[in-house]
């Protein structure tokens, strides 16, 4: 699924979060997003999952107009928003997690899908959700990609609070995803694993684009030492 953003300015009240932004996912391909603390990357995850209304500009998937759509009819057209944080429901099980995802008849092959990925939630399906750690709780909310299949996926900072061994899982997750074909726009905090991921690079600072290009074009330290400093070491 192709995502396009087309000259997008977003507000919140009086402060402009975004500022003609031109933003395009093609299908099959991985984009990573990057920027500093509050350059506006959440936002514009936001407005393309339909959470925030652009005060002008349009977002379309496929190159059909979905401004107008709400969240729940971009979920049924394909996308999937992976919020910051653990998206997940805390009073449920595992399993009852995976398949309030997927449609009743691809609800076994959902949590079979989701413990291929990441075997150890084989090892929680009757566990509670809220009692598993940070990390099996991410892998979870992640699996929600396998559960929908959804064929875009968005994902803001998922390894954000995570140890190492955990987010060297989860990236190995989002390049299976890759090669699977699903599109993929990553907001992430781990620059160097975004980049080696990612088949086109945008640089968000203060609502502006900065930067678009190939990896290898971000890669070269001048850019993103400059907008990102300590950050794209990481």
């Amino acid at each position: 699924m192709r995502l396009e953003l087309d000259r997008v300015t977003a507000a919140y009240g009086d402060t402009i979060a975004l500022r003609d932004v031109d933003l395009t996912v093609p299908t099959g391909s991985v984009v990573a997003l990057l920027g500093p603390n509050g350059a506006g990357k959440t936002t514009l995850l936001s407005v393309a999952s339909g959470l925030l209304r652009p005060r002008s500009g349009r977002v379309l998937l496929d190159d059909e107009d979905q401004t107008d759509t709400p969240p729940d009819g971009r979920v049924e057209r394909g996308l999937c928003h992976i919020t910051e944080g653990r998206s997940v429901f805390p009073g449920l099980t595992v399993a009852d997690n995976l398949r309030m995802f997927a449609p009743p008849q691809r609800a076994k092959k959902a949590v079979e899908r989701a413990v291929d990925a990441f075997p150890r939630l084989g090892e929680r399906l009757g566990q509670l959700a809220g009692t598993m750690s940070g990390g099996e709780q991410q892998m979870l909310a992640l699996s929600r990609a396998y559960a929908q299949q959804a064929p875009l996926i968005m994902l803001d900072e998922v390894s954000m609070g995570l140890a190492p061994i955990i987010v060297d899982e989860i990236f190995e997750f989002l390049g299976r995803l890759a090669a699977e074909g699903q599109s993929l726009l990553i907001v992430e905090q781990y620059v160097a694993k975004a980049l080696a991921l990612a088949d086109f690079v945008y640089v968000l600072v203060r609502g502006r684009l900065v930067f678009a290009g190939e990896p290898g074009e971000a890669d070269d330290g001048a850019i993103l030492g400059h907008y990102l400093g300590a950050a794209a070491a990481g």
